[in-house]
Parts: structure tokens; C-alpha cells; sequence
């Protein structure tokens, strides 16, 4: 890769990096995005019913359909790949403020980032949350009973539907969740965006958050996204060779 001069430049002063990481840096552990040519929901719309609140707690067979797509997705045999590993070299040299995640898979905590700085503003794919009651159950557990025959398995304390502890379209953040993504955005000095296409709100968003207080915003995305014009630098370029890359220019001098 060859960086524009202004990169070379601009990642070596950074001491504050926010990521904000999307789909597409998992597409090299074999996760499909969404959105993409390959996307889940650009081969079949339907599938979007699945991530839509009114639908899943409407329609027993969007549930049905729901819980055989956990119990068959491909993050539960995924591992984290060099765009992970790179953003794990880049905490260890101290020079990452946070990992803002729009992704549910859990590879950046496998790939070896400190939970503490992985925000999953929508959530995570390994864990189970009962709609009525609250309760959390460790996903496996739950697909083995679906394993076992039950199709929709209600929440053993309370009977209420249950769906993975996920923030589905029609949901709500959760507000502490967003306050500390927010923070991660205003207190960064370089703002990334990896993978993600930048369409989905309040997420998104977290570009200007950063922008507004003076950082440089670079986005790195294989298709165009709206906030391209915003952008300091735009690579339109592979993530999973791209983002090692720009670690080495962050931090290849402090070795």
C-alpha cells in the first residue's frame, strides 16, 4: 500500500486512536457483511426481518428462522484475522483510545483486545436476552436447545421470547453503551473507520463526533459511503491488507 503523504504524516502523531470497525473486517474470517455485493441481506432481503424487532416478536417463523441462522452462523468457527490482530498491536504500543464495534461476532476480544476497550454499540452474538424479563444466558446454551428440537426456546425463568442480546432495528442503544462510544469519538485524535459503510444510525455519526473536536477522520471501505466528503483521507481498498498497513505506520517507529 501506498499511503498518501498525508497519512504517513498524520498516523505516527496520533496518540489517540478510536476505531470504528464494521463488517468488513470480519469478511476475511469468512463472516459475510451485510450490505455488500456478497452482503447477507443483498442475496436474500428477507433475512432483514430477522434484525427487525416488529417482525421477530410478530412472527413465530421469523424466530424459527432467526434461531437457525445463530445456530448456523460462521463467527461460531471464525478466527480473528490479520485486521484484528493489527488493531491488538496498535492498543499493546498504547496508542488506541477505543475499538467503537458495529459487529456482534466477538473477534476482537479472541483476536486479544481488552474488553474494556471493545464498545459493542450493537451488541454481541454470544449471549441471549429474554425480551420480557432481562435475563442473560451464554448463547450455547440456548442453541442446544434448539439443537434438541425446541425451534423458538423461551427464557427458562419467565417464558418470554427470547433473541440474541443484539440491538435489532426498531431498538434502542443502550444509553451507557452510546455515552461511552460518544466519549471514545470526542476524546480521539484520529478518528478510523474500517469496514463499515456508515449508513447506520447512531453509529455513524461518531465520524463528526470526532471531526467536531478536531480530529482527523480517515475511512477505509470498500465502496463508497456518505461520509467520504468528510473524510481527511478515503482508502477505498481491501481492510484486511489495508489496516495492518496503517498500524506499521503508526507504530513502526516505536518498535
Amino acid at each position: 500500500m501506498d499511503a498518501p503523504t498525508t497519512l504517513r504524516e498524520w498516523l505516527p502523531r496520533a496518540q489517540a486512536i478510536t476505531v470504528l470497525s464494521g463488517a468488513g473486517i470480519s469478511t476475511d474470517s469468512g463472516i459475510p457483511d451485510f450490505r455488500g455485493p456478497q452482503g447477507v441481506w443483498t442475496k436474500n432481503p428477507e433475512a432483514a426481518a430477522q434484525s427487525t424487532i416488529g417482525a421477530y416478536l410478530a412472527d413465530p417463523e421469523v424466530r424459527r428462522q432467526a434461531w437457525r441462522s445463530r445456530r448456523d452462523h460462521p463467527a461460531w468457527h471464525a478466527q480473528p484475522n490479520a485486521a484484528h490482530e493489527a488493531l491488538v498491536r496498535l492498543e499493546r504500543a498504547g496508542r488506541l483510545r477505543a475499538i467503537v464495534t458495529q459487529n456482534i461476532d466477538g473477534l476482537h476480544q479472541r483476536a486479544g483486545s481488552a474488553p474494556d476497550r471493545v464498545i459493542e454499540i450493537h451488541g454481541t452474538m454470544r449471549e441471549a436476552e429474554c425480551l420480557s424479563c432481562g435475563l442473560r444466558t451464554p448463547m450455547p446454551q440456548v442453541l442446544a436447545r434448539v439443537e434438541a428440537g425446541e425451534d423458538d426456546p423461551p427464557c427458562p425463568d419467565c417464558g418470554g421470547i427470547q433473541k440474541s442480546a443484539t440491538i435489532s432495528f426498531g431498538q434502542a442503544l443502550d444509553p451507557d453503551v452510546l455515552d461511552a462510544a460518544v466519549e471514545a469519538a470526542r476524546s480521539c485524535d484520529l478518528f478510523l473507520a474500517v469496514g463499515t459503510s456508515l449508513t447506520v444510525q447512531p453509529a455513524a455519526g461518531l465520524c463528526l463526533e470526532a471531526v467536531e473536536r478536531g480530529a482527523r477522520f480517515v475511512i477505509v471501505n470498500a465502496e463508497p459511503t456518505p461520509y467520504d466528503p468528510v473524510a481527511d483521507a478515503v482508502l477505498r481498498r481491501p481492510v484486511g491488507d489495508t489496516l495492518p498497513r496503517l498500524v506499521e505506520l503508526a507504530v513502526g517507529a516505536a518498535r
